[in-house]
């Protein structure tokens, strides 16, 4: 698994005061212990200092921890070939987060300052040594074994119960290194009978309690030996959504690449509306329509999904109703393939960033 609970040192947070109607603005360092001098301790004490990192001064009884009502960003930070960092696309992060909260009926924490917080945040980690150096090998495999600083703000309400929407919510922001996602022991997908979202709900928000229902899908893909589960529309049971924590491409044998358009119920993906852009560039007919899981299964020659913790990671087969349908001999297809060294050489500074996606922190 690619996320392990060992978060960096500097955390940020910011809190919304109703009375001032601005967020007030605060570093808390929890302790100052280099990387290298982490990683000589013994284990207790090493365990000692992450747990403290964990440890963070919020309400225990508030909208979010009763009833799920919260948002959240995932997004990384790239070590570079040049030897500097960059964050991929905070703005597009920020403009999402901006649209969460509104969603949310909460005060708005402005783009421009979550950008700047997300900058200063990495600054700060690396000078204590917790961004990793980047290492040419990683160009041999098209970057699947890289590592990157998976950075995560947040939105929590204030302390609180009873149902309501948040007046004065904190946002944070926190770090752990990750690698590769999945595990490599295989990338069969099954669909889930359970539906992820439902037209005129939450699904186009990146919100926290969407994740309940994902986290029991893809649990229960897990015990029957598959991967990734793949949700349904909640309406005609016949149109493909999402993966569990992903949105999803198909690459039909015309050699158009298709995925689904983006309703209230699908989640506006960072590196789904990267990949589009970089397919079109690349000359490949692409489009965002409604597409049947019968023809999915029919006409798709690749199929893959898309993330900010997944990168592009192929899908060899998806069953649907006890039918498995594999793609590409279960082999990586070449489209695939292409699109992935494409992101992930933009995102490593190993391949020109002509969009500008990357924002230099160092």
């Amino acid at each position: 698994m690619a996320f392990a609970l060992e978060m960096y040192p500097v955390v940020y947070l910011a809190r919304y005061s109703a009375a001032s109607e601005s967020w007030d603005e605060q570093w808390i360092t929890q302790d100052s212990v280099p990387y290298d001098e982490l990683q000589k301790l013994d284990e207790k004490e090493r365990e000692k200092i992450l747990i403290a990192r964990n440890t963070l001064p919020l309400p225990a009884v508030s909208y979010t921890s009763q009833y799920g009502y919260g948002c959240f960003e995932g997004m990384k930070a790239f070590p570079q070939k040049n030897g500097g960092i960059a964050i991929f696309r905070p703005d597009r992060n920020g403009a999402r987060f901006e649209n969460s909260l509104k969603g949310l009926k909460c005060p708005v924490f402005p783009k421009e300052m979550y950008v700047k917080a997300c900058a200063e945040f990495i600054k700060r980690n690396a000078d204590l040594g917790y961004v990793p150096p980047y290492e040419a090998q990683w160009e041999e495999n098209a970057f699947a074994s890289a590592k990157a600083v998976y950075m995560r703000p947040f939105m929590t309400s204030e302390g609180a119960i009873g149902v309501a929407c948040a007046k004065e919510p904190y946002v944070l922001i926190c770090a752990t290194t990750v690698s590769a996602y999945f595990s490599g022991k295989g990338t069969k997908a099954v669909t889930t009978e359970r539906i992820r979202a439902t037209p005129n709900g939450t699904g186009y928000i990146k919100c926290a309690s969407n994740y309940v229902i994902s986290a029991l899908a893809k649990k229960e893909a897990e015990e029957k030996g598959f991967m990734e589960a793949v949700f349904l529309d909640s309406e005609h049971r016949r149109y493909v959504q999402e993966g569990s924590s992903c949105n999803i491409f198909f690459l039909l044998k015309d050699g158009t690449l298709v995925t689904p358009d983006l309703q209230d119920t699908i989640l506006p993906g960072i590196t789904r509306a990267s990949i589009i852009d970089l397919a079109r560039g690349e000359g490949i007919k692409t489009e965002e329509r409604l597409i049947s899981i019968e023809e999915a299964a029919e006409k798709s020659a690749e199929c893959f999904v898309t993330g900010t913790a997944a990168g592009i990671t192929p899908i060899e087969s998806i069953t649907h109703k006890g039918v498995e349908t594999v793609f590409n001999g279960g082999k990586i297809g070449k489209t695939s393939a292409h699109l992935q060294r494409l992101l992930k050489g933009i995102q490593y500074g190993a391949a020109e960033d002509a969009r500008g996606w990357n924002y230099t922190v160092v």
